[in-house]
C-alpha cells in the first residue's frame, strides 16, 4: 500500500538518501527543506530520476513553518502515514565538555530535541487519521548512556556532549511517547534508529573525509529506516540499527 511519508531535512544527505528509496519504492514522499532553493534543488535532481516527490518548505526550530507545512500537507494530502524527524546537527564535535560553551549545546538541542518534539507534536493528527501511523526519529548511538560508559564501544571515545545530550532526550521523548500512545490505544508506532557513521556533510565534515575514515555510505546507513517505514507492521519504543537492537 502507498503511503504517505514527511522526511525533515530531506534536501540532502541521509535525508535525500531516505527519500529517494522510498520514492523508488512507490511511496508518496515530501521533503522538509528548512532552504527553499535546496528543496527545490533536490526535487529537480530525483526528477531527472524520473522520482517524483513534494517538497515544503520546513524549519523544525520555527513554530509557524512547522504550522505552515502541517497545514499544507492537511490540504493536499489529508492524513499523514509516516513522519521521519531526520532534521539535526552537531556543532560541538571535539570540544571538551568543560570548554563547550552552552550556546553551542542550545543549538544542538533547538534542532535535534525541540525540534523534533514541537514537529511529532504538530503531526500528530494527521498521523492518527493514517491506518497505522509511524514516527521514526533518526537518533544515535552517540546518545546511548551504555555504549558512552562501555570501553568497547565504538562511540566510547565520543566528544561532543551538546548533540549526544539532545540525541539521549530524543530517545527519551521517543519512549514516552510511544507509551503515552500505546496506552491510549493509538495505533502510532515510535521508534528510533542509529545510522551509525554516515559518510555524508554532517556536521561540518566532508563526505569524502569521512568515507575515508571509514564512514559507510548513506544507502547502508538508511537502511534500516526504510525497513521501519515500509514493513507491514513494526513494534513500538525500539532503539534498532541494522545490527539489531541499541541499548538506551
Amino acid at each position: 500500500m502507498t503511503k504517505t511519508i514527511l522526511v525533515t531535512g530531506g534536501n540532502q544527505g541521509m535525508g535525500l538518501e531516505i527519500a529517494t528509496e522510498l520514492s523508488e519504492l512507490g511511496q508518496t514522499v515530501i521533503i522538509g527543506s528548512r532552504s527553499i532553493e535546496k528543496g527545490q534543488a533536490a526535487v529537480k535532481q530525483l526528477a531527472q530520476s524520473n522520482l517524483q516527490i513534494d517538497f515544503v518548505q520546513l524549519d523544525v526550530t520555527n513554530r509557524t513553518s512547522i504550522d505552515v507545512a502541517i497545514q499544507y500537507i492537511t490540504d493536499e494530502y489529508g492524513h499523514l502515514d509516516t513522519l521521519i524527524n531526520n532534521a539535526g546537527i552537531a556543532v560541538d564535535d571535539h570540544i571538551a565538555p568543560s570548554q563547550l560553551s552552552t550556546e553551542k549545546m542550545r543549538q544542538d538541542f533547538e534542532v535535534n530535541f525541540f525540534g523534533l518534539v514541537e514537529m511529532t507534536q504538530a503531526s500528530l493528527p494527521l498521523l492518527k487519521k493514517a491506518p497505522e501511523g509511524r514516527i521514526i526519529n533518526i537518533s544515535s548511538m552517540m546518545g546511548s548512556h551504555v555504549a558512552a560508559l562501555d570501553p568497547n564501544s565504538e562511540v566510547f571515545g565520543a566528544s561532543a556532549t551538546g548533540y549526544q545530550a539532545s540525541k539521549s532526550a530524543a530517545n527519551m521523548f521517543t519512549i514516552q511517547l510511544a507509551k503515552e500512545l500505546e496506552q491510549s490505544h493509538v495505533n502510532i508506532s515510535v521508534n528510533a534508529v542509529d545510522p551509525g557513521i554516515v559518510a555524508t556533510n554532517f556536521g561540518g565534515t566532508p563526505a569524502q573525509q569521512s568515507a575515508a575514515r571509514g564512514a559507510q555510505s548513506p544507502k547502508a546507513g538508511v537502511a534500516r529506516t526504510i525497513e521501519l517505514a515500509t514493513a507491514d507492521h513494526v513494534a513500538t519504543a525500539s532503539f534498532t540499527n541494522t545490527n539489531g537492537s541499541v541499548p538506551w
